[in-house]
């Protein structure tokens, strides 16, 4: 398709990121349609209480996985913008780096599982916690998907990622078969990832050149970590408001209530592949564009900050009037409560797509510490409304609770002068003050 000629339009560049993001897309939507009819599948064969031990693991360790990143991925992307003369040194130093975390954390899980368990007995068993904690590990060679991303070559990631997923279902759909306890299950998700892993690795080596290659350099080790560690914080604060529900569920209701809310997360959950896979692709028009022309970088975010709410908007209308539909349709009648809870998880999606973009801004900008705090506040505002909500309204206690923390991380940036203009930018595409104006103008 010929796009009209509009001055300071690159329409190269734009059909070179509009193909990225729909390679992207297409690995996402395809791993969604996998993992949820496989996920429906795992959840109706172990029940709610054999769910909640396989949900436990994920939610207890996800926080120190965060942590063992080091926040090197966007991070390294960046720097391989900036300077792809030095992809050996980028790519083998944050490798090395990442490998270290991952075996770091280890001996952390051990002892806060320890601890966790002498204040409440934990119903998951440690080796449980042990294995999902070894992601953090085989996590490490997920920095070639930075190489990728930096080269707008998003169609390797998604072979690497529909492939993985289909043999991964594969194997989940055999131990059903097989009828195999939840452990099997347990070591599923490792093994998940330890193919993305082997994938990553293998279509960097023919497109690229061997891993062997790369070098550890202790002085750009010490900038990386200067440098991404506001972003590592900051992973660990998203883990936090992300998953304290779903510990704290378990804390206070049991492993069979975190059961049924776990098939909430996750439904709701299913579409943040979205914003993801948007701002990954257009990050480096967005670079491109700060460097180039502040309007058309302004022009951008707004355009950006748009399509998320539009987007998001949709999702939670389309779930909120199909939730009980679905419930009824593919689970079984002891995970029926979770229908009415996901008609207000949902919502909190809007915040997180909007988040997202905005976390790009933050990022250009340079604006690190402020993307953790914004964060942090996310988070304490999450555990509070947790301990006060759940006891008293259960699992759709912690919903609300979701979908206020997840508010108030993305509109935190009003409350700071400099960052205030997204804010309002984000507000306006939020009330569709922006989609009016375009149509009006036609």
């Amino acid at each position: 398709m010929k796009l009209p000629a509009i001055k300071g339009f690159d329409e190269e560049a734009f059909n070179k990121y509009l193909k990225n993001t729909g390679w992207l897309m297409l690995a996402r939507v395809g791993s969604l349609v996998i993992k949820i009819l496989v996920g429906f599948a795992i959840t109706n064969y172990l029940g709610k209480t054999q769910n909640g031990i396989l949900n436990y693991p994920t939610a207890f360790t996800t926080f120190f996985v965060a942590a063992a990143a080091l926040g090197l991925d966007g991070f390294t992307t960046r720097e391989l913008l900036r300077t792809p003369e030095n992809r050996d040194r980028l790519l083998g130093t944050a490798f090395w780096l990442k490998l270290a975390g991952g075996i770091c954390i280890i001996p952390l899980i051990y002892f806060a599982y320890i601890l966790w368990n002498t204040h409440k007995p934990i119903e998951t068993p440690l080796i449980y916690i042990v294995i999902v904690g070894l992601t953090g590990i085989t996590q490490a060679f997920y920095i070639t998907d930075s190489y990728f991303q930096s080269k707008v070559q998003a169609k390797y990631v998604m072979r690497v990622q529909v492939f993985g997923n289909i043999i991964s279902a594969l194997i989940k759909l055999v131990f059903i078969l097989l009828k195999l306890n939840v452990e099997w299950f347990v070591f599923a998700l490792l093994l998940d990832t330890i193919i993305l892993a082997i994938g990553y690795v293998y279509f960097y080596s023919i497109k690229v050149g061997s891993i062997f290659k790369w070098v550890f350099d202790s002085a750009l080790a010490k900038y990386l970590v200067k440098h991404s560690w506001p972003l590592a914080l900051s992973a660990v604060l998203v883990s936090i408001y992300m998953k304290i529900d779903q510990l704290m569920v378990e804390n206070y209701l049991g492993t069979g209530a975190l059961g049924i809310y776990s098939t909430v997360v996750a439904l709701s959950e299913s579409w943040y592949f979205i914003p993801v896979a948007i701002v990954t692709s257009v990050f480096p028009a967005i670079m491109n564009a700060k460097r180039d022309n502040p309007e058309r970088y302004m022009k951008r975010l707004q355009n950006m900050y748009d399509i998320m709410v539009w987007i998001s908007l949709s999702v939670a209308l389309f779930m909120t009037f199909a939730s009980p539909i679905i419930y009824h349709i593919v689970y079984t009648p002891e995970f029926w409560d979770g229908a009415h809870v996901l008609t207000v998880h949902v919502w909190a999606g809007i915040f997180v797509f909007l988040g997202s973009a905005s976390g790009q801004y933050l990022i250009a900008e340079g604006y690190t510490k402020l993307s953790m705090l914004r964060t942090g506040m996310g988070a304490i505002v999450n555990i509070v409304l947790n301990v006060l909500w759940i006891p008293k309204y259960g699992i759709m206690g912690a919903a609300l609770a979701t979908l206020i923390a997840y508010f108030t991380a993305t509109f935190f940036i009003l409350l700071i002068p400099k960052t205030r203009q997204q804010g309002i930018m984000m507000l306006k595409s939020l009330f569709l003050v922006t989609a009016f104006q375009k149509i009006f103008k036609r």
